[in-house]
């Protein structure tokens, strides 16, 4: 047998028993989760799984994906890359071997960037098993810019877009004066500083950098050394575009050296880190992300609690609205182009709107067809303790959560883009 296909974990049937007869004993449409569900960043892995999991479920049990044949349930299939390049291209190529049409990666741009330069060689060499690339959170925006790719389609806000949107806040907070940059040692953390600079330089040149580091990706076990290097700086603030434990094991130091300052973070609402900082991330710990469980509303509410209700354990909380956005999308486009084929609906995509009603009318989005970034709103927030105003839900069972700050439009998130995209012949 093939190497890469014994890397292919047992299938886990989605389908729950309350879908229809005819859509059970159909074909499944597969989807191979390439992702870290071991080593270092696996609780970010598995937090992903339980998403895309419910996702598919919930198109399972309203019957599935209608195509000319008859309904069809979708199938999640997993491959543990382990959290590195080449694990990801090994299981990419059983994936492919296997016969998927559709591979969903976001926990590593790197990773992101090495599959998608390994699907278009693929999809050029072989037209008739080609497949698509789903992203639903590897943010370095040259993914859609100078590296963009008919076969790849990003669910998430890219990098600079997150950015923009945490320096909105940050430029009125105008006690700040001294700010300490730290990231992630690869191509996203590297960028998130570089570009951090060049924002910050135009909205508060004021503002002091007082230091600027970058730390190995997901093998530092003790962040002290740096949380004491912020803490002597005299450093006010910390931007970082940190994720998975690399955030929180810094969140966690910081707060045991006593540092007194706000994190302005791109994923500071979840994976432990509102548990690890604490009482001391009241008003300090501010977060950006399409969403977040304590947006308001009726429909907001109501996705949050079925949620909880699928995964009850604490432990299990993280919820992000763009994993669903992305699956809606996913079958409203192989329905509007009838067909699984990979540029049938690849095409489908391309300036698809979400339809709001699939959230109860509480998300929107359009997938940009010229460079296939989604674009929507995006809303700050920060850290609160739970049942202050704003704040009906915590995160993680952890007494603390997120309060709105701040919903940018769609309008002011987007950004130009430098795609020229290469596009396959009808």
């Amino acid at each position: 047998m093939n190497p890469s296909r014994r890397r292919l974990v047992t299938a886990l049937s989605t389908l729950p028993l309350l879908a229809p007869l005819a859509a059970r004993a159909a074909e499944p449409i597969r989807l191979a989760l390439i992702e870290g569900l071991s080593g270092p960043f696996a609780n970010a892995g598995e937090a992903v799984f339980r998403n895309l999991l419910w996702a598919v479920e919930r198109v399972n049990a309203r019957g599935g994906v209608r195509l000319p044949g008859g309904a069809r349930p979708l199938e999640l299939v997993r491959f543990d890359s382990k959290g590195a390049t080449e694990e990801a291209l090994s299981t990419l190529r059983g994936a492919l071997d296997a016969r998927i049409g559709f591979v969903l990666q976001g926990n590593s741009s790197a990773v992101a960037a090495a599959l998608i330069d390994a699907l278009n060689k693929h999809n050029e060499r072989e037209p008739r098993r080609r497949a698509l690339f789903l992203n639903y959170s590897a943010v370095e925006p040259s993914l859609t810019n100078e590296r963009c790719s008919f076969w790849h389609f990003r669910f998430d806000a890219h990098a600079d877009m997150r950015l923009a949107a945490l320096v909105d806040v940050l430029r009125e907070d105008r006690a700040l004066k001294r700010l300490y940059l730290i990231g992630q040692d690869y191509s996203f953390g590297q960028h998130v500083l570089r570009k951090a600079r060049e924002m910050l330089a135009a909205a508060r040149p004021d503002i002091q950098i007082v230091g600027e580091e970058l730390h190995p990706v997901g093998r530092v076990k003790d962040f002290l050394p740096y949380a004491n290097k912020i803490k002597a700086s005299g450093a006010q603030a910390v931007l970082t575009g940190n994720w998975g434990n690399d955030l929180t094991l810094l969140v966690r130091a910081a707060r045991e050296v006593g540092l007194d300052g706000s994190f302005y973070t791109f994923y500071g609402n979840a994976l432990g880190a509102p548990a690890a900082i604490g009482e001391a991330g009241v008003g300090r710990v501010v977060a950006v992300a399409e969403w977040h469980p304590n947006m308001g509303g009726e429909a907001s509410d109501r996705f949050v609690q079925a949620f909880r209700a699928r995964f009850p354990d604490p432990r299990d909380d993280y919820l992000h609205a763009r994993m669903q956005a992305m699956f809606e999308m996913l079958v409203a486009a192989i329905e509007a182009a009838r067909s699984t084929e990979a540029a049938d609906v690849a095409r489908a995509l391309e300036g698809r709107e979400l339809d709001s009603r699939a959230f109860g009318g509480f998300a929107s989005g359009v997938m940009r067809a010229a460079d296939h970034q989604f674009v929507a709103p995006l809303v700050v927030s920060v850290m609160d303790r739970a049942g202050a105003p704003g704040v009906r839900f915590d995160t993680e069972g952890s007494g603390f959560g997120f309060r709105t700050l701040r919903v940018l439009p769609a309008a002011r998130v987007e950004q130009a883009h430098q795609c020229r995209m290469e596009r396959p012949a009808p």
